[in-house]
């Protein structure tokens, strides 16, 4: 048993380590926290134009979930191994994996644009779900269906934004997406405003007009990010020449693939998971798919802390890995894990607090605003167990362990996660609330693999020499 002092040895690092921490996190947190606050500003806009509006924009914003981390995933397998070029300091090694990651957006925005044109209509009525709550269903998918063919615009732009972004931050450069993220939000909340209400002689678009502004936003954000990497050469000499051939070697295509493949069939199977959790919700009414909607945009606030956690574990655990620094990555990683459930646990105390306020700022439902508010509680009580879920993934993933996040997540989510929500969605009369906390606990399942997996040193692995 260790002592009180080996504990905080082996958990707390010292000043050095935590100003190395926040430097990787805080501009992460800055950039995810202020795109979060005006997407819930955003949310709060259409949710004050009505409550079939909201749940249309949060229908079709579920169903690009599972394309965004698609995308994250197809680019992860390539961003474990630029984290280690870098730590060893690779640059033709990093345009490889830059030049991959182009390939695989490509073929991942072309595989959405088919599906989403095709098939649209049809995913968006899967969560629209009669109930005694009432709700004009067919208005919800009017302007639901309205909002995706707009948006499709601003996807080939989140996908170039997050090649340059994600190369960035994986070589330990994370202010300037910050403040791209930034510029960029800042144009969708003003043209939010000025498009969804019609305001200064613009025509009110309601939500085709919030659309638009994500579009806008998509572009000026894209626009910062390339500019500022193809001028800055000294700081990333990895790009001088990297249109003059996209071709990559074979040999380094199976590699990236070969590690890659699972956390891209992970992280789709994830999201589809979590849109079929959403669809067992929705069966209890459009109330349901409001209150849900209006939580988790909330929460979206607050959770950017461990999830930029998960950020530091994969930049400065993957360079102590590339660079062969096995006792330094244990050490740090460690503390990184304590420091992210010691956030998430004060982030679930603020949540928990002020639960009840938010949903008073939508224009809809009482009975939509009561949801929201237990779902808000509910999801405070269990943020501790999010952020060490989150920062274990990352560590496991660090040394390349890809398969074996693929079972810690997306196993996980097919094998008990959606099976329990599918039948007590529809086989029982549980409250929904009661039915989401028992999805939260089975995880407890996910907490004890991931402590023992950690403790193991499963994910201690050079991947690049």
């Amino acid at each position: 048993m260790l002592s009180v002092r080996e504990l905080k040895k082996k958990f707390i690092g010292d000043r050095a380590f935590y100003a190395r921490v926040l430097a990787i996190t805080v501009p992460i947190m800055i950039q995810s926290g202020i795109t979060n606050f005006v997407s819930l500003l955003d949310n709060i806009m259409v949710g004050r134009v009505g409550t079939e509006q909201m749940s249309g924009v949060a229908i079709v914003n579920q169903l690009f979930f599972v394309f965004y981390l698609c995308i994250f995933g197809g680019f992860a397998g390539a961003g474990i191994f630029t984290a280690q070029y870098y730590g060893c300091g690779d640059q033709d090694g990093i345009r490889h994996t830059f030049h991959y990651k182009l390939w695989m957006g490509v073929i991942l925005y072309a595989a959405a644009l088919i599906v989403f044109l095709g098939f649209g209509p049809e995913l968006i009525g899967l969560y629209l779900n009669g109930s005694e709550d009432g709700g004009d269903l067919t208005a919800a998918l009017h302007y639901a269906s309205s909002y995706m063919r707009i948006s499709l615009a601003g996807l080939p732009a989140f996908m170039l934004v997050q090649v340059y972004a994600n190369t960035l931050r994986e070589c330990g450069e994370t202010v300037v997406p910050m403040k791209a993220g930034l510029v960029a939000v800042f144009v969708n909340l003003v043209f939010n405003y000025l498009l969804i209400y019609g305001k200064f002689g613009l025509p009110a678009l309601g939500v085709n007009g919030a659309a638009i502004a994500t579009v806008l936003s998509r572009f000026v954000e894209l626009s910062i990010v390339v500019g500022w990497t193809h001028r800055h050469t000294e700081r990333c000499p990895y790009i001088v020449g990297i249109y003059r051939t996209m071709r990559v070697p074979a040999d380094l295509i199976r590699k990236y693939f070969i590690t890659g493949a699972p956390l891209l069939l992970n992280e789709g199977l994830w999201s589809t998971g979590m849109a079929m959790l959403t669809q067992c919700y929705s069966l209890r009414g459009l109330n349901v798919v409001a209150g849900q909607n209006i939580a988790s945009t909330i929460t979206n606030v607050f959770n950017v802390v461990f999830f930029a956690m998960g950020d530091a574990v994969a930049i400065i655990v993957g360079q102590h890995l590339g660079a062969g620094h096995y006792k330094e990555a244990r050490e740090d990683d460690n503390r990184i894990i304590a420091f992210s459930v010691g956030i998430a646990t004060m982030v679930g105390l603020v949540i928990f607090v002020t639960s009840p306020l938010f949903p008073q700022l939508y224009n809809t439902t009482p009975e939509a605003k009561r949801i929201a508010t237990h779902f808000l509680m509910t999801q405070a009580i269990f943020t501790p167990q999010m952020g060490f879920l989150h920062t274990s993934y990352f560590t496991i993933r660090s040394g390349g362990r890809t398969v074996i996040t693929f079972l810690f997540d997306s196993v996980f989510m097919w094998a008990v996660s959606v099976p329990l929500a599918f039948v007590l969605s529809r086989y029982t009369t549980l409250y929904v609330i009661f039915i989401f906390a028992a999805l939260q606990m089975a995880e407890w399942i996910k907490c004890a693999v991931g402590f023992v997996l950690v403790k193991k040193g499963v994910w201690m692995k050079n991947i690049v020499s």
